[in-house]
């Protein structure tokens, strides 16, 4: 089957999507132009509606729709404790659980060599200007458990170093409920890195 050049146009689109191949990409373009055009012309909107209006915080980097967001311009919280993250999806995780008062940092993704992203493709250097013209007594670095989340976490830490703060990770290991027999090698490797006295 000859395709049309914007259908082809709008395969090459949703590829750019995580997790979308081009199989998925066809069936969804398929998808919305025969069963789901009202669908299909509300995200468009939707996504120029973003495009045009979200910007990133001028404090903590994470997606807003003014200079800075709610959680860095609110009063109740501690402005002095910033939690290093990878991601806006990865801050949305940790405010869903409520156990946080403190401010945080987006860096915008991770370390990853093989990928072609390196220090200067992150917002290091932004990170950097914040803990110095801040008063911040504790950062807690908040990266994934993988092995570029591990890597950002290391040079973070070392970028920190010279700073006059403390500096956290949050607590990897057993998860709570959790039965050691099902846990994987390192799971229990990282619990028993980070115990701590009862």
């Amino acid at each position: 089957m000859d395709n049309s050049p914007a259908i082809e146009a709008l395969k090459v689109a949703l590829k750019a999507l995580p997790g979308v191949g081009p199989k998925n990409a066809q069936r969804m373009a398929f998808h919305l132009l025969e069963r789901d055009r009202e669908g299909a012309s509300a995200i468009a909107q939707a996504l120029q509606n973003a495009l045009a209006k979200v910007q990133s915080c001028e404090r903590c980097n994470t997606f807003c729709e003014s200079e800075v967001c709610k959680i860095c311009s609110s009063d109740k919280r501690k402005k002095n404790l910033l939690c290093v993250v990878e991601t806006p999806a990865d801050l949305e995780a940790l405010e869903q659980v409520g156990a946080y008062e403190g401010v945080y940092f987006v860096l915008m993704g991770r370390l990853s060599p093989l990928e072609g992203v390196g220090p200067d493709k992150l917002a290091f250097k932004k990170l950097a200007e914040l803990v110095a013209s801040a008063d911040i007594s504790e950062v807690v670095i908040a990266t994934n458990i993988t092995p570029e989340g591990e890597a950002t976490a290391d040079y973070t830490q070392q970028l920190l170093a010279p700073y006059d703060l403390t500096v956290s990770r949050l607590a990897r290991g057993v998860p709570v409920g959790g039965e050691l027999e099902y846990m994987d090698q390192r799971t229990l490797a990282a619990a028993f890195k980070d115990r701590r006295p009862t």
